[in-house]
C-alpha cells in the first residue's frame, strides 16, 4: 500500500491548515454524507467495511454504534479518545498535530451517524501542542460552516469541544475517561451498563479512538469494499504501526493491516540498531505479553497476534536487542503501572506495588528463591479480578517475561542482583 490515507500529511504539505485541507478534498465527503445519506446508511457502510477499533480492544465500530438505544430520549454524545497513554504508542498524536481536520471531518460524519449533537475530544494533558492545534482547527471549521448550526444547510448541528485531561493512564479506559470528563476522579465504572446505554452525564455515549474515527472519512469517500480489500478479511484497512526501541528507524508507519512483524522491524524500521540481534518484541504497547525472537514471524492483525499468544493492543511495537536486561525492562513496566493504578481495586492497588518490589529485589539484590514463583502467583491473582484491565496490563507482561526468560531471572537470583550491573561495578573497581 503505497498511498498514505491516515498519514496523508506526509505527502501533502500544510494539511494542518483548513484551506489546504479543503483544497485536497477535505470536508467534501462530510458535505455529501449530510446532504444525501441517512444516519442508518452511514452505520451500515461502516459495518460493511469491517472497521475494528484501533484503540486496543478491536471491537467492530459499526456494531458499537448500533448498540445505542433507539427509545432513550436523552441526548447522545460522541467522545473521541485522544488520551493515547499506552507506552510505546504515538500514532494518534501524528494525526492530531499534522492533520486535525481529518479527525474533525470524521467526527462530524460519526456524530451524524449516531445523531449526536455534542462531541468531546478528550486529549491527554501532555499533548499541549496538539490541543492548541485542535482548538484552532475547531475555530476554523466553525467559521467556515463545517461545524456549528445547520451544517451545509442539512439541519444537523454539531458542537465539538476539546477537553484536556491531566495525563492519567487510566483515562484511556473509556469509563475512566467519562468520569474524568464529568469532573470526577477517573475511577473506571463497573460494566454493564455500557457507555452506549449509560455514558457521560448518564446519557447514551459512543467512545472511539482517534485512529478509528479517522478511518470513517475514507470509508465513506471510497466505499466499504475498498476498505475491506486492504489486509485480512476479519481485520481490514490501513493501520498505523508505532515502532520504537532498539531499531535504526523508529517512527509511525502506515501499512496494510496484517503486515508481517518481521517486515515492520527489518524493512521499515531498518533492523536492529548497531547490527545486533533481536531478543524480544512487545507487539501492542507495554501492557501485552512479550514475544521472543523466534515468535516475530507473525502478521500484525488482531487475530494473528492473539493466536501467537499476545495482543495487538494499541499497536505500540517495542523492540529489545540482545543486550537488554529483561528483569530491568519488566521492572520499568511494573513501576509505570504501579504509578498509574487509580487505586480503586485492591488487587491492582496492592498487586502492582508488590510486583515492582519483587522486581527491585531481583535487580538490586535481596530476592529469595520463592520470589520468582511469587511474581507469577501475584500476577495470576490480579488478572480478571478488577473493574478495569489495568491490573491485567501489569500482570500479562509479568507472566510472559518470567515464563519466557526464566533463565535470566534465575541468573539474577544466583548472582544476587543484575549481572550487567555487577560486571560494570567490578570493571570500575578494577580500573580504580
Amino acid at each position: 500500500m503505497s498511498e498514505k490515507i491516515l498519514l496523508r500529511h506526509e505527502d501533502v504539505a500544510g494539511l494542518r491548515r483548513l484551506d489546504k485541507y479543503v483544497e485536497d478534498g477535505g470536508y467534501a465527503t462530510a458535505r455529501r454524507v449530510l446532504s444525501e445519506l441517512q444516519p442508518e446508511q452511514v452505520i451500515e457502510e461502516v459495518k460493511l467495511s469491517g472497521l475494528r477499533g484501533r484503540g486496543g480492544a478491536g471491537f467492530p465500530t459499526g456494531m458499537k454504534w448500533g448498540f445505542l438505544p433507539k427509545d432513550n430520549p436523552k441526548p447522545r454524545y460522541l467522545l473521541v479518545n485522544a488520551d493515547e497513554s499506552e507506552p510505546g504508542t504515538f500514532k494518534d498524536r501524528q494525526i492530531i498535530e499534522h492533520n486535525p481536520h481529518l479527525l474533525l471531518e470524521s467526527t462530524l460524519i460519526a456524530a451524524f451517524a449516531i445523531q449526536s449533537h455534542k462531541a468531546y475530544i478528550y486529549i491527554r494533558g501532555e499533548f499541549a501542542h496538539g490541543a492548541k492545534v485542535l482548538e484552532e482547527a475547531v475555530r476554523e471549521a466553525v467559521a467556515a460552516g463545517h461545524l456549528g448550526s445547520n451544517i451545509y444547510g442539512s439541519g444537523f448541528d454539531l458542537d465539538i469541544v476539546v477537553h484536556r485531561g491531566a495525563g492519567a493512564y487510566i483515562c484511556g479506559e473509556e469509563t475512566g475517561l467519562i468520569e474524568s470528563l464529568e469532573g470526577k476522579r477517573a475511577y473506571p465504572r463497573v460494566k454493564p451498563p455500557f457507555p452506549a446505554v449509560y455514558g457521560v452525564f448518564g446519557s447514551p455515549t459512543i467512545v472511539n479512538n482517534v485512529e478509528t474515527l479517522c478511518c470513517v472519512r475514507p470509508i465513506m469517500e471510497r466505499g466499504p469494499a475498498w476498505f475491506k480489500a486492504i489486509g485480512p478479511e476479519k481485520s481490514p484497512g490501513p493501520k498505523l504501526y508505532c515502532l520504537s526501541g532498539h531499531v535504526e528507524r523508529p517512527g509511525v508507519f502506515e501499512l496494510p493491516m496484517g503486515t508481517s512483524l518481521r517486515e515492520i522491524i527489518y524493512e521499515h524500521g531498518g533492523g536492529i540498531r548497531g547490527g545486533k540481534k533481536v531478543k524480544a518484541v512487545i507487539p501492542g504497547g507495554s501492557s501485552v505479553p512479550v514475544l521472543t525472537a523466534d515468535e516475530i514471524d507473525i502478521n500484525m492483525d488482531f487475530d494473528a497476534v492473539a493466536a501467537a499468544g499476545s495482543l495487538m493492543g494499541s499497536c505500540g511495537i517495542i523492540v529489545m536487542d540482545e543486550d537488554t536486561c529483561m528483569v530491568r525492562a519488566l521492572r520499568i513496566i511494573a513501576r509505570f503501572y504501579h504509578h498509574e493504578s487509580c487505586g480503586q481495586c485492591t488487587p491492582c492497588r496492592e498487586g502492582t506495588g508488590w510486583l515492582e518490589r519483587l522486581l527491585i529485589g531481583l535487580e538490586d539484590g535481596g530476592a529469595t528463591e520463592r520470589d520468582l514463583d511469587l511474581l507469577l502467583q501475584v500476577a495470576e491473582n490480579m488478572m480478571g479480578n478488577t473493574v478495569c484491565v489495568l491490573a491485567d496490563a501489569a500482570a500479562m507482561p509479568t507472566k510472559s517475561f518470567v515464563t519466557k526468560f526464566r533463565a535470566e531471572f534465575e541468573e539474577h537470583l544466583r548472582m544476587g542482583g543484575c549481572p550487567q550491573k555487577l560486571a560494570a561495578a567490578s570493571a570500575v573497581r578494577a580500573s580504580a
